[in-house]
């Protein structure tokens, strides 16, 4: 892609940004009007915002046969770093609720066979049969009921199946020894920054994985931050085991 045209696009989203997501709409309509009109260059612009991903599916068990839901898809990017491994799945589930993301989604996915775009609340949809993995792409902060949401995929999950997660954060006040830590400054900088497009970042979503998965992989980082080269934005990759 050609530099002016990229920041033509860029610019696009950049605006639609900055309008932050309305408040005054129930969750679904907010989204579906915060996402649409910027849903064409949603994916090369989050390919730079949004960091872990690939490195997330790539420690996801996709054995052959298995069953996986990804809670907040969307455009199902990140379906593509799955590689050969997805035409050997036994099926996944890519579940979102603005229609405007699913059908960019249904452009990319719709002739595979084991791929389902549904159009559902992360904190309901329950797939048919019990499920090997379930992960969230930077979509855990999207959701107003975080809690229903981690509780619902918990339930999905198969005994001995891995819950997924790579996220936006900022630690808790006091975080517990050999995790890091987030000044106070910057915790509200954050939070405010995120804020503004219906992305709450929370310092309980960690500890609660923690707590739910005591046998887990937590691994935290920071990225750039697209045309702000002086930020580090802090994200986790989370990875944890249901109890058999």
């Amino acid at each position: 892609m050609r530099p002016l045209e990229r920041l033509r696009r860029d610019f696009s989203v950049l605006r639609q940004m900055s309008r932050g997501l309305p408040q005054h709409l129930a969750h679904a309509q907010g989204l579906q009007a915060f996402y649409a009109p910027q849903a064409e260059h949603y994916d090369d612009f989050r390919d730079r915002l949004l960091p872990g991903r690939e490195a997330l599916i790539a420690r996801l068990p996709l054995t052959a046969g298995s069953r996986v839901v990804e809670l907040g898809g969307g455009t199902g990017r990140n379906l593509d770093f799955y590689g050969e491994r997805l035409r050997d799945l036994a099926a996944v589930d890519v579940v979102d609720l603005c229609p405007a993301l699913l059908e960019r989604a249904q452009a990319r996915l719709g002739h595979r066979h084991n791929v389902r775009l549904i159009e559902a609340d992360a904190t309901t949809y329950r797939p048919e049969f019990p499920v090997d993995v379930v992960y969230l792409s930077y979509a855990l902060t999207m959701i107003p009921n975080w809690r229903g949401a981690l509780m619902n995929a918990i339930a999905m999950l198969k005994p001995g199946g891995m819950l997924g997660i790579v996220d936006f954060y900022v630690a808790p006040k006091r975080p517990e020894s050999g995790t890091l830590g987030h000044s106070r400054l910057e915790c509200a900088f954050w939070r405010r920054w995120f804020g503004h497009d219906g992305v709450r970042l929370d310092p309980e979503h960690l500890l609660t994985l923690e707590q739910q998965f005591p046998q887990n992989t937590t691994i935290e980082s920071r990225a750039k931050v697209p045309y702000l080269p002086l930020l580090r934005v802090p994200y986790y990759l989370f990875l944890g085991r249901k109890a058999s």
